[in-house]
């Protein structure tokens, strides 16, 4: 048994520390997605479907039964990739909820895709020293740590990256959505309450189209993994005795 992470946006795996200490996850396997804190492959234009092939890759390339933990855009990669390959991953713990034609991207996303302002708020943030960057991801929700070594990685790249990213993704519910339906693996949706991106609708939707579980964690929000590791350990244990 493998359990894969994939995390999110600003992030590398550094994310991850304190859950997979908390699960003692002896067998996890930490993605790190092209350009965060690592060069882009040659010729890797950083577009939604390209990350969502590399991690296709990267899956099919360890040996099955894989438990897949995935956060943020590593969750929306992940929704793709178990929807284009069924049976690829034996169970999938997520923090989104569905896709569909009324997604919509909260205001931050929309300043990324928008050129020139996207530009200017990453030149923003690349300028600053890595514990000023520290300081605002703090702000934000990162457990402290865990922000000072997401900040070291922050570089022009990964600004690159994102802006590449969430460019090829402004109608990702209709590009994306209608193929959430051929999803099998058994799927634990986890809310975060304080989580300020959480959708409560778009949870409870896909619990019924691919018939996913929910957990309910209350304090935590959009980094419940570094801030709540034992309550977020104790309900993904629960999900995994239950397969």
């Amino acid at each position: 048994m493998t359990t894969v992470f994939v995390h999110g946006v600003p992030e590398t795996p550094a994310v991850w520390r304190t859950l997979v200490d908390a699960l003692d996850a002896q067998d996890a396997v930490q993605l790190r997605l092209p350009g965060f804190g690592s060069p882009l492959p040659d010729g890797f234009t950083a577009t939604m479907q390209e990350y969502a092939d590399w991690l296709h890759r990267e899956l099919a390339s360890i040996a099955a039964p894989i438990d897949l933990v995935s956060h943020d855009w590593g969750a929306l990669l992940a929704m793709r990739v178990n929807a284009q390959n069924p049976g690829l991953v034996r169970s999938w713990v997520t923090d989104m909820g569905n896709l569909d034609d009324d997604f919509e991207w909260h205001d931050t996303a929309r300043t990324w895709q928008t050129p020139g302002d996207g530009e200017a708020f990453m030149d923003g943030i690349v300028a600053m020293t890595d514990g000023e960057r520290a300081e605002v991801l703090a702000g934000l929700g990162v457990e402290s740590g865990v922000a000072d070594e997401l900040s070291r990685d922050f570089d022009q790249v990964m600004a690159d990256s994102i802006l590449a990213l969430y460019r090829s993704a402004g109608d990702v519910g209709r590009e994306w959505g209608p193929g959430v339906d051929a999803i099998v693996a058994p799927t634990l949706v986890i809310e975060a309450a304080q989580d300020p991106f959480r959708s409560p609708g778009a949870a409870a939707a896909l619990v019924e189209r691919i018939g996913a579980s929910t957990t309910l964690l209350a304090d935590a929000g959009h980094w419940w993994m570094t801030t709540d590791p034992v309550d977020s350990a104790a309900a993904i244990t629960a999900f995994w005795a239950g397969l």
